[in-house]
């Protein structure tokens, strides 16, 4: 009753909103009506009347009728069925006399329903799937699909809708899946219902490696990162298989493991790693080879060998490395390639043997390694005395024999450092020697005069003395000794606490030059030599490190093989060390702008209140008029002359001298004062200040 009474009261507001003054009309709720859902019809006669009903024109029972009031009247189906469609029509018979009737279609329908149709399907990719929409309705109901908001036409050609409403999927792909509507609709009427359908398309899963092998180089800093790329739905569960153990500060995985990361890579991690994927449907393994290469590596049983000539030597070389290198011996010193497996110098099994070692066998020997990814290396040096001296020349001087060089001997393999001068006068004698630094003259010195001598020479170096050449006979000639070297004083230099000054070469007496041994010391009874040699082609003496104001006394003396010069002496003085200033260039320059400004105010000032001119005195005229305070009284005879000053003779600017003008100063009454005589040049401060303190002070 409560809901009869809300419908009545809805078709009531109805009514007042369509307004009174209409014609006849049957108002409703709706025209579409669900089978059990109560049914109200409202006539609106527009005036009173008899209201009657009638249902595709057959009268209704009154039983079914309510009347509202004089001009309307209701009709209540309690629960509609499919029969209570149709056309009703209200008729009314006016108390006016006239009749009219309005008519309206109500349509009662069952349904859509769905039934059993099942909500959620799994097909296979590639196989055929059928997602069928079992529907019932009264009247006749129309299905339609959609999917992604459009409808199946717009979908791909390998899905068809069936006449009993099914969808049809040929060879289905992973991109049918998703969600189907299926929409039931009561045919020509606006009543439809829908019902939503999954579909999952599965597909088994699949693995990749975008290589099939991976070559890296073992090492601290070598990582490597193995991609597996799979697909597969349900979304497959990724493992690996390894040839090491798995180790999680060596092994590392990404969020899904679909990428492993080596890190430090050893040797130990070459070999196969498998990547296998799994879903429910099935499972898919890849294999990528990781090749490990390590870098060529050599090793020496020894790196220096001093060998004396005549003995042998074996040197031991492995080497290493992933693929096995190829080990080769050169020599280093002139490139050849050492690989005769027999003879004096030969390599067996990666060993250098050198038997009967001769000098030339001296030096630097490298064992390489040479493979596909990189070459390494080690050296070994093997040091042996020098070869005899080849080409070997001899001369006479004073008392003296001068050997020279062609060409410098096999060193060994290692520097000549010395050469061993041998002389005697016979054959029965034992052999003197003298032993002379490389880079000095080959000189055997202190000898007789016009004597026969038989010579030779031999190398040494580190190892040892090599051998000696063969020997020479040479006589000797006189004695002369040098002359004094000369210092250019002329070309001197002292800078700081150094010292130079050029050397000319004296006369060496016709026999070569050795040496110069030069001393020095500050001119002080307590102060001692210090020497020093100079080499016989030194062009100059260069002392540094000298002490600042201090006095050097300088000797210079030559010496060849027949004795030495008389000493050349020579006096200079160092200076005392400069004390830098603090003031840098800015301070000067602040200090100049200074000093000028303050002479510049002080003669402005004087030029102000003596002569009435000047930058201060205009800007007093500025302030204060032409009466400028100070110098009123001036002006007017007052303060300590009151009077004027005239000039006698030329008018004179002030602050000049005449030689014949003369100053008069004068009182108001005419009385003379006082007279300055002053020449044509300006006066000077000083002579202005006397001039000031000559003037009288007369009080008024």
């Amino acid at each position: 009753m409560a809901r009869e009474n809300l419908i009545l009261i809805t078709l009531n507001i109805l009514m007042v909103l369509w307004s009174t003054d209409a014609k006849m009309e049957i108002i409703t709720s709706k025209q579409d009506i669900q089978v059990g859902v109560e049914l109200l019809l409202l006539c609106k006669a527009g005036g009173e009347g008899h209201i009657t009903w009638r249902k595709d024109d057959e009268d209704i029972d009154e039983e079914m009728t309510t009347k509202v009031d004089e001009s309307s009247s209701k009709l209540v189906i309690k629960s509609a069925t499919v029969e209570d469609a149709g056309r009703y029509t209200c008729l009314c018979d006016f108390d006016s006399g006239h009749m009219d009737e309005v008519k309206t279609w109500i349509y009662v329908y069952e349904g859509p329903s769905f039934e059993t149709t099942p909500i959620y399907h799994e097909f296979l990719e590639g196989t055929n799937g059928a997602v069928p929409c079992r529907v019932s309705g009264h009247p006749a109901v129309e299905v339609g699909w959609i999917y992604s908001t459009e409808s199946m036409s717009s979908h791909g050609k390998n899905v068809q809708q069936l006449p009993n409403n099914t969808l049809l999927f040929e060879k289905v792909k992973r991109q049918d899946a998703g969600t189907y509507v299926c929409q039931a609709q009561i045919k020509g009427r606006p009543v439809f219902k829908q019902l939503s359908i999954s579909v999952v398309v599965n597909a088994p899963p699949t693995a990749h490696l975008n290589e099939e092998v991976k070559k890296v180089i073992a090492g601290p800093e070598t990582n490597v990162s193995l991609v597996c790329l799979v697909d597969g739905h349900p979304k497959p569960n990724i493992t690996w298989n390894m040839p090491a153990l798995y180790d999680p500060t060596h092994h590392t995985f990404n969020s899904d493991r679909s990428q492993l990361t080596i890190r430090s890579v050893v040797r130990e991690d070459y070999g196969e790693y498998i990547c296998t994927a799994t879903n429910k449907i099935s499972e898919s393994s890849a294999t990528i080879m990781l090749h490990v290469f390590e870098t060529p590596e050599v090793s020496l049983s020894v790196e220096h060998l001093n060998i004396s000539v005549g003995g042998s030597v074996a040197v031991v070389c492995n080497v290493s490395g992933v693929p096995q290198p190829q080990l080769h011996w050169i020599k280093k010193f002139n490139g050849q390639t050492l690989d005769s497996p027999s003879g004096r110098v030969r390599v067996a099994g990666g060993v250098l043997v050198i038997n009967k070692i001769v000098p030339s066998d001296g030096g630097q020997y490298s064992c390489m390694a040479v493979g596909i990814i990189g070459n390494a290396s080690r050296d070994v040096a093997i040091f042996t005395q020098p070869g005899p001296p080849p080409y070997l020349s001899v001369s006479p001087g004073s008392t003296s024999v001068f050997f020279s060089l062609k060409t410098p001997p096999i060193n060994g393999g290692t520097p000549i450092t010395n050469f061993i001068l041998q002389w005697r006068q016979n054959a029965a004698e034992q052999w003197q020697e003298v032993t002379v630094p490389v880079a000095e003259t080959l000189a055997i010195t202190s000898l007789k005069p016009y004597t026969t001598y038989t010579v030779r020479l031999a190398a040494s170096n580190a190892v040892g003395m090599g051998q000696f050449s063969d020997t020479h006979d040479v006589r000797t000639e006189g004695i002369r000794e040098p002359d004094s070297p000369l210092l250019l004083c002329d070309e001197m230099k002292v800078g700081g606490n150094s010292f130079f000054i050029p050397l000319k070469h004296a006369d060496n007496g016709e026999t070569p030059l050795l040496h110069y041994n030069l001393r020095y010391r500050e001119d002080k009874d307590s102060a001692k030599w210090k020497e020093k040699r100079l080499s016989s082609s030194t062009d100059s003496v260069n002392l540094i490190d000298l002490t600042y104001g201090s006095d050097y006394l300088l000797e210079v003396i030559a010496v060849n093989s027949n004795g030495t010069s008389l000493p050349t002496t020579f006096n200079f003085t160092i200076a005392e060390k400069p004390v830098r200033s603090s003031m840098t260039k800015g301070s000067v320059v602040g200090i100049v702008m200074v000093i000028i400004l303050v002479i510049f105010l002080a003669v402005d000032v004087t030029c102000c209140y003596r002569n009435r001119c000047g930058l201060l005195m205009s800007i007093a005229v500025k302030l204060f008029g032409q009466k400028v305070p100070g110098i009123k009284a001036f002006e007017e005879g007052g303060g300590g002359t009151n009077g004027e000053v005239k000039m006698n003779g030329m008018s004179t600017p002030r602050g000049v001298r005449h030689q014949t003008g003369v100053l008069t100063l004068s009182s108001k009454d005419g009385e003379v004062l006082t007279e300055v005589t002053s020449d044509k040049a300006s006066l000077t401060k000083h002579e202005k200040t006397q001039q000031d303190r000559s003037l009288p002070v007369v009080k008024a």
